[in-house]
């Protein structure tokens, strides 16, 4: 008997959002990607959100909405990364949700703004991102953020006016 026949269906669930989030990050992570993996990892990224809708809390939702946000823009597809960069940053402030979330919440609107070529847009939001990011409370999780935030092409895009 499979270990999937043995979980509840919130198990089963949560199962599905976490192994997919992390699927979605071997995607991102893989230098040479295929169209048919460009798609999959959309595919995935959404699916993880879609179950973490099912069983997680607001958290889950926003570091879902998150990573769909930073898939689209890997992908340049910056309406797309708007779109759900907006939703992270909107179910943030509406939540409280505060320290390293709040930090990607608005790294994620800056990328997705680089990625449309606004550059008013995305350099007040990276200022948004690196204030939020001084407030981190775990000393590792701001270190990480901000290697996080200067990383990447889109850096210099927004850096250089």
């Amino acid at each position: 008997m499979s270990d999937d026949l043995k979980l509840t269906a919130a198990e089963w669930h949560r199962q599905q959002a976490v192994d997919l989030f992390n699927f979605t990050w071997t995607l991102i992570d893989k230098p040479d990607r295929s169209p048919d993996e460009e798609n999959l990892m959309i595919h995935a990224a959404h699916a993880s959100r879609y179950h973490w809708g099912v069983v997680g809390t607001v958290v889950n939702a926003v570091r879902g909405d998150w990573q769909i946000a930073h898939v689209y823009t890997i992908l340049a597809q910056p309406q797309a990364a708007a779109r759900y960069a907006q939703c992270c940053l909107d179910q943030c402030l509406a939540n409280h949700i505060g320290d390293f979330d709040l930090a990607y919440a608005y790294e994620g609107m800056a990328r997705a703004h680089a990625c449309a070529g606004q550059t008013a847009e995305a350099q007040k939001y990276y200022r948004l991102a690196e204030q939020a990011g001084d407030q981190i409370a775990e000393e590792d999780d701001r270190q990480q953020f901000q290697k996080d935030l200067a990383a990447g092409l889109w850096f210099d895009r927004i850096t250089d006016t």
